[in-house]
C-alpha cells in the first residue's frame, strides 16, 4: 500500500496569514486524511462503494457543521478554518468532502438559520456527531440550473402536509436519516421541510453507474403522498432565498475543497517528475514539463489568495453570493485543468489507481457541475458586473 507523501504547496507563504489555531485544525484534518482516507479510498472508488465508517469519524473530527455554534454540537469555528478543513478532505477525495459539505452547509446550516429552537435541539447535535447523516433535496429530474421550476409540492392536510415529487443527484441520500427538502406550497412559495427516513412513502433509490464520485453515496429522493408534520417545516424562510443561501455556504466550501484536489494532483506530478527518467534524465528536466508545473503552482497560488480573502470577508459578514460564486467557479476550473495536465505528465501510469490523479479528474467533473455549473457561475458574475440578467 502506497504511503501518502503529500506536501502542501505554499509558494506565496499564505501560511503567514493563518492563525495558529487555523493551522492546527488543518494539520489535524490532514493527518486524518493520510491515516484513514488515503489508504482505503482507491479501493472504495474502484468498487463504487461508500465508506460508511467515515461518517462517525468526520463527526468526531468536527468536520460536520464546524461554523455552527457549540451549543448545538458544532465547532463554533471561523470560515477560514472551515475552508481549510474542506481543502484537506477533498485533497483526499471529493466524495469525502461532499459528505461533509452536504451535512454542514446544506442540512445543518438551514436548520440552524431557519429552524425552530425545537428543530435545532432535535437535529443538530445528532448531525454534528455523525450519529445521523443528512441530505439536501433541491435538484429535480427536470429542473437543475432552474430551481424555480420545481414541481415537488406540499398540500395542507390538517396537522400535516402531504409531500409529492422527486429529487435527483442527491449526495448522501441512500444512507441519510434526515433530508432537508425544498417544495412549493399551495400558494407557490418554496418552503423547506425536514423529512425523516421511515416516513411512509419516502424512498431513496441509489444512483448506479457513475464514473465520478464513485466513493460517494448518490441517490434520489422520491415522495409518494408522504405525510410530514407541520412542525417539520422550517419556519424562518420562504422562497428561493432559503435553498440559495444554503448553496452559497456549500459553494464556499467547494472553492477551498477543489483547490485541495488541485494541490494533490500538482504534488503527485511534481514528485513523479523528479523520479521518472526518460532520455537519460528526470522528465522534470524537460522544458514542457516544467511549463506544466509552473502553470499549476501559479494557478494554485492565485486560488489560495482568492480563497483566503473570501474567508476574511465571510468572517466579517461582508462576502456576497457573487464573490462566492466566482471562487467556486475559479477553483473548479483550475482543479480540472491541473488534474488533466498532471495526468498527462504521468503518462499511462496516470490512469491507474496507483496514483490519485485519474480519480480526482473524474470526481472534478461532478464538482464543476454541481451547485452551479461553470457556465451558470460565469453568468452570475456577468450579471453582477453588467447589471443585465442573461438567464433564460
Amino acid at each position: 500500500m502506497a504511503t501518502d507523501q503529500f506536501q502542501s504547496p505554499d509558494y506565496f507563504l499564505v501560511d503567514d496569514l493563518l492563525t495558529d489555531e487555523q493551522k492546527l485544525i488543518r494539520e489535524t484534518v490532514r493527518s486524518y486524511v493520510k491515516k484513514e482516507i488515503s489508504p482505503i479510498i482507491e479501493d472504495f472508488a474502484q468498487r463504487a462503494e461508500f465508506p460508511e465508517q467515515i461518517v462517525p469519524q468526520l463527526g468526531d473530527l468536527g468536520c460536520f457543521g464546524p461554523t455552527i455554534p457549540a451549543e448545538y454540537g458544532g465547532g463554533g469555528l471561523d470560515y477560514i478554518s472551515y475552508g481549510l478543513m474542506m481543502q484537506e478532505l477533498e485533497r483526499g477525495d471529493s466524495g469525502v468532502r461532499s459528505t461533509a459539505s452536504v451535512q454542514g452547509s446544506l442540512v445543518m446550516f438551514p436548520i440552524h438559520a431557519y429552524g425552530s429552537e425545537e428543530q435545532k435541539q432535535k437535529y443538530l447535535p445528532k448531525l454534528a456527531s455523525g450519529e445521523w447523516l443528512g441530505c439536501f433535496g433541491l435538484t429535480e429530474p427536470d429542473h437543475g440550473s432552474n430551481p424555480a421550476g420545481m414541481i415537488t409540492n406540499i398540500k395542507d392536510a390538517g396537522d400535516d402536509v402531504v409531500l409529492n415529487g422527486a429529487k435527483l443527484w442527491i449526495s448522501n441520500a441512500p444512507f441519510a436519516q434526515v433530508a432537508v427538502v425544498w417544495a412549493k406550497d399551495e400558494a407557490g412559495d418554496v418552503r423547506g421541510l425536514i423529512v425523516e427516513r421511515g416516513m411512509e412513502g419516502f424512498t431513496t433509490p441509489t444512483t448506479h453507474g457513475k464514473w465520478s464520485l464513485r466513493a460517494s453515496a448518490t441517490g434520489e429522493l422520491v415522495f409518494d403522498n408522504v405525510r410530514v408534520p407541520k412542525e417539520n417545516i422550517l419556519p424562518g424562510v420562504k422562497g428561493l432565498k432559503g435553498p440559495l443561501s444554503c448553496l452559497t455556504k456549500a459553494r464556499y466550501g467547494i472553492a477551498w475543497g477543489a483547490l485541495g484536489a488541485a494541490m494533490d494532483c500538482y504534488d503527485t506530478a511534481l514528485r513523479y517528475s523528479k523520479e521518472r527518467e526518460q532520455f537519460g534524465k528526470p522528465i522534470g528536466a524537460f522544458q514542457l514539463q516544467q511549463k506544466k508545473l509552473a502553470e499549476m503552482i501559479t494557478e494554485i497560488t492565485k486560488g489560495q489568495l482568492l480563497n483566503w480573502r473570501l474567508g476574511v470577508l465571510m468572517n466579517e459578514g461582508r462576502a456576497t453570493p457573487q464573490q462566492v460564486s466566482m471562487a467556486k467557479r475559479n477553483s473548479c476550473d483550475v482543479a480540472t485543468n491541473i488534474a488533466r495536465q498532471a495526468r498527462q505528465m504521468l503518462g499511462g501510469m496516470g490512469i491507474t489507481g496507483e496514483y490519485s490523479i485519474m480519480r480526482h479528474m473524474m470526481n472534478l467533473e461532478s464538482v464543476i457541475t454541481y451547485e452551479g455549473t461553470h457556465d451558470i457561475h460565469l453568468l452570475i458574475t456577468g450579471m453582477d458586473v453588467t447589471g443585465i440578467n442573461a438567464f433564460g
